[in-house]
């Protein structure tokens, strides 16, 4: 069967190149779930903006692990939405840290679009949803 045929199953998102992508936001989900759990439980009180965020990007990274590693249609949904939720955040929180530098306390992981983390936070949803659409069913 060739990619063209219509009749032919979408690629899964977790094979291939898809494994590398689960990969990283697997990395990126354990070390800011672990990051946000440290920061709320023990200092708080310092930043609570930036800790709750640090919070929403780790559950966000979580969820788009567990959904790109399954790959069905549901999951493909699913891992669209919190993709596309993780750009907005990124741009969003980005820019706003730009504007508003004193507004977070302390650096997220979309703080400057990513810079802190090697600007890989703005990268990995634009790869994540050229990859869903790369795979899709046509």
């Amino acid at each position: 069967m060739s990619n063209n045929d219509a009749s032919a199953p979408a690629p899964s998102s977790g094979r291939g190149f898809g494994r590398v992508l689960v990969a990283i936001y697997g990395i990126f989900a354990l070390a800011a779930t672990a990051r946000s759990v440290f920061q709320i439980t023990t200092k708080f009180s310092e930043a609570p903006l930036a800790y709750l965020l640090s919070a929403l990007a780790a559950s966000i990274y979580v969820v788009a692990t567990i959904a790109l590693a399954r790959g069905d249609r549901t999951s493909r949904r699913v891992a669209t939405g919190a993709i596309l939720i993780e750009l907005i955040g990124v741009l969003t929180i980005g820019t706003a840290s730009l504007v508003w530098p004193d507004a977070f306390g302390v650096a997220t992981v979309w703080t400057g679009f990513g810079s802190g983390y090697g600007f890989v936070p703005l990268v990995l949803p634009v790869v994540g949803l050229w990859w869903l659409r790369h795979t899709r069913s046509h």
